[in-house]
């Protein structure tokens, strides 16, 4: 056995590895509001975000909106839950993803809300037998719902329902569903280590467990304020 000459051990050691000296594919800023203008909404769409407006409800962005709708067409998704039905801006952009003969769930605790989003889903073309809206709260509601049953299920709940949520999903869920969180932002926070309030916690902690699971594989899609997206095994 020869003997490795003491300069060639001297050699490796040295070695050091370094990474590419500017990042690829980083989106300019002018993309990302170009990425929201891309998506367009009609009158229809328009009236139930300008109704939002006016209660003080958030409500997904254009942009994110049609990842929604994009997802739900991805997946040929026929049964849908909707947790958070708003004025009825996010039902609509996975209604016009989802098959034809498909039914979305949407639960908000605020009747009056569904009230509003039960006439723009009629507004928007789609027969009463599409929606089954259900008022009440999301963590009473979804224990009743079937095992294994739906394609998609969208999250735009306050926070502290999301490890819940995200619980009840993973039931819910047929394999090779999909899960789509709002809010994976914490409004810019979620990435800034002095942001120690609650929900940017409570979002993080979201984040890290559906990445860290065995159970998902997981995505942040940066639209809006940020979709948490993750395909059950």
């Amino acid at each position: 056995m020869c003997a490795v000459p003491s300069w060639h051990q001297q050699r490796c050691t040295e070695v050091v590895i370094i990474g590419p000296a500017r990042s690829f594919g980083q989106p300019a800023t002018q993309s990302i509001p170009f990425a929201e203008t891309y998506a367009t909404e009609d009158p229809v769409l328009q009236t139930a975000r300008a109704l939002a407006h006016e209660l003080g409800l958030p409500c997904v962005s254009p942009g994110a909106g049609s990842v929604l709708s994009l997802l739900a067409a991805a997946g040929s998704a026929k049964a849908v839950v909707e947790i958070g039905t708003g004025t009825g801006v996010s039902g609509i952009w996975l209604l016009r993803g989802m098959r034809p003969d498909g039914v979305l769930t949407t639960i908000d605790v605020e009747h009056e809300h569904q009230r509003i989003a039960r006439r723009i889903f009629l507004e928007a073309g789609y027969a009463s037998s599409r929606t089954r809206i259900i008022s009440g709260r999301s963590l009473d509601v979804l224990p009743r719902l079937a095992d294994g049953a739906y394609d998609l299920i969208f999250v735009d709940a306050d926070t502290t329902e999301f490890e819940a949520c995200t619980a009840a999903a993973l039931r819910l869920l047929r394999p090779g569903g999909i899960l789509i969180v709002n809010g994976a932002h914490a409004n810019g926070r979620i990435s800034d280590p002095s942001a120690r309030d609650v929900d940017t916690l409570t979002i993080r902690e979201t984040v890290k467990a559906i990445r860290e699971s065995e159970d998902w594989i997981p995505a942040i899609i940066p639209s809006g304020a940020g979709l948490l997206t993750a395909v059950k095994r």
